[in-house]
């Protein structure tokens, strides 16, 4: 993808309607314009008058509501992870293209993104082992990667011209969990096409997204643990019942006692390469044939 022209104005932020009905509204860059170091208190009154007649802080505070409120409807991490990168291509408007990386057992994976691209950038650090995506899953505070000129920054010497080649200039990754210690499961991607296409509000901005990420991961995922643990307490339960049953079934018929009985369906259990539970089951099914 070509590098976006010199001189063209950032983006202004697009209007993203997640599943569910929320949407993270378009509107002006947060505090960008207008900013200015004051001397005279008057003068500093009357800028923090026109900011709150401006009502910038309440939009940026209604964006992170809107997504609070997708991220609580949002039942599975794919789905926590979906809202996560459609509010950040909203709010930051310095990300043209933003991911998440995730750690698993042989390495990592990016299972959201908005754009291609951003998946095949994330694939060159993984492949290279060098990059923001993977340092900031490694990184301990807040596990901030941030590059702003990809073509000299020394922190990523093989990851950096392979982007820049495909267009990319500048990425902030943060880590999830922001506040724990490496290795963390993921992290949170934003690239920009321009050098220095991302700046410490956009920093500030991927740091609070982290944040609502971490914690809505971390609620989905002790639920989800929950449901699982319930269902696997569940099917204990069956199996222990079966096999009591079949269990009765053998004292019953060959008059012997409950660990001679429990004996038999273990000695047939391992003699079939079939699981103890199935056996019973099969047992207490077939009971009148045998």
């Amino acid at each position: 993808m070509p590098s976006r022209p010199a001189g063209t104005a950032r983006k202004g932020r697009l209007a993203v309607g997640p599943p569910g009905g929320s949407s993270f509204r378009a509107g002006p860059r947060h505090g960008r314009a207008g900013r200015r170091v004051t001397t005279e208190q008057g003068t500093a009154d009357e800028e923090l008058e026109r900011i709150v007649d401006d009502e910038i802080p309440g939009a940026v505070a209604a964006e992170f509501l809107a997504l609070a409120a997708a991220l609580m409807d949002a039942d599975t991490v794919r789905g926590v992870l979906l809202r996560v990168v459609e509010a950040a291509r909203a709010v930051v408007s310095g990300a043209d293209l933003v991911s998440v990386t995730l750690r698993a057992a042989g390495g990592f994976h990016t299972p959201v993104e908005t754009d291609e691209l951003a998946t095949q950038l994330d694939g060159i650090q993984y492949r290279l082992d060098d990059g923001p995506c993977v340092y900031a899953t490694r990184k301990a505070g807040l596990g901030l990667t941030f590059c702003p000129d990809l073509t000299t920054s020394a922190r990523v010497p093989a990851f950096g011209p392979a982007a820049a080649e495909l267009g990319v200039h500048s990425v902030l990754a943060v880590g999830l969990f922001p506040d724990g210690d490496g290795p963390r499961m993921g992290a949170l991607n934003l690239y920009s096409y321009r050098r220095a296409g991302l700046d410490e509000l956009d920093r500030d901005l991927a740091l609070v997204l982290a944040a609502h990420a971490s914690a809505a991961l971390a609620a989905t995922m002790a639920a989800t643990s929950a449901e699982v643990e319930a269902a696997q307490l569940r099917q204990a339960l069956q199996s222990r019942d079966v096999i009591g049953q079949a269990k009765g079934i053998l004292m019953e018929r060959r008059k012997i006692t409950a660990d001679e009985a429990f004996e038999v369906l273990r000695s047939a259990s391992q003699a079939l390469n079939v699981k103890l539970a199935q056996v019973a089951q099969t047992f207490v099914e077939r009971r009148a044939e045998i």
